[in-house]
């Protein structure tokens, strides 16, 4: 059985093309991209030492060579983040016994209050796994309509994957796809990882797994919605992560002038309003 490293050492091998890196083509093969004995050269390991990581079989590899297949597999900043991060993991052993709990939903009293400093704009507070845990007016008037927020605990991976209408919502949805299936590798412990999979995977089916397991990381750019008023809307997110808590605030601001148009006729008289 392979493991989320493996499966991303694999994935990034398999999309990196031989000449990116300088490389001589060696013509057909079975499989595209670079070749293990390609690999294996440049991080300075065995092609059978670099099978068993793919593999699975091998889940304890040191620092030294965790940096020396980012180096050789030539990964950029964020990608080395995730292949280190997944070697930690890689081990197993915090996968805990029994059924894993729930994702923590409490917010602290400061975060409130930063919110309310925020009103009239358009924020929200989630955790790593995509509860939507408090939000702003603003942000409660641009998802009107949307069913997003209908649930007593809302959830946007599980809205991304399961609801039907997230699809025209989101303009670009196989981006938005792509987002949230690898934040999930985020989480704050595995346990709230499982607990999450466990209630969206067989819901979500076989299109959230290929691409939990795809380990794409995303782009971010801007979002396009196109919101239930008829208006197509283009907002910037700015990122502000609550690293103690395992949360972030999340500030959606337009792109455009017609998108700030378009917010300032759909805006009304906002609260803010908490998810319990």
């Amino acid at each position: 059985m392979g493991t989320p490293l493996g499966d991303f050492i694999r994935a990034k091998r398999d999309s990196t093309q031989p000449d990116v890196l300088g490389l001589p083509d060696h013509g057909r093969r079975r499989s595209p991209g670079l070749r293990r004995s390609d690999v294996a050269a440049r991080a300075g390991v065995s092609v059978e030492y670099l099978t068993r990581i793919e593999q699975g079989r091998d889940r304890n590899p040191s620092p030294a060579v965790v940096n020396a297949l980012a180096d050789a597999l030539s990964l950029d900043p964020s990608e080395r983040n995730h292949l280190r991060y997944l070697a930690e993991i890689a081990g197993g052993a915090c996968s805990p016994p029994g059924r894993a709990a729930a994702p923590r939903r409490d917010i602290r009293p400061s975060v409130l209050e930063t919110l309310r400093l925020l009103e009239p704009g358009i924020a929200v507070v989630t955790n790593r796994v995509g509860d939507i845990l408090a939000h702003t007016g603003g942000y409660e008037l641009l998802m009107s309509g949307t069913g997003l927020l209908d649930a007593d605990q809302p959830n946007l991976t599980r809205y991304v994957f399961v609801d039907p209408g997230a699809r025209t919502f989101f303009a670009d949805w196989d981006a938005v796809a792509d987002e949230q299936a690898f934040d999930l590798w985020h989480a704050p412990s595995i346990q709230n990882f499982e607990w999450l999979t466990a209630e969206l995977a067989p819901v979500a089916g076989p299109d959230f797994t290929q691409r939990l397991n795809r380990h794409v990381l995303p782009q971010r750019g801007v979002l396009r919605l196109n919101h239930p008023s008829g208006h197509e809307l283009r907002l910037q997110r700015e990122t502000l992560e609550l690293s103690s808590d395992d949360q972030q605030i999340v500030v959606f601001l337009a792109a455009d002038e017609a998108t700030a148009q378009c917010i300032e006729q759909l805006r009304r008289p906002t609260h803010l309003r908490a998810v319990q």
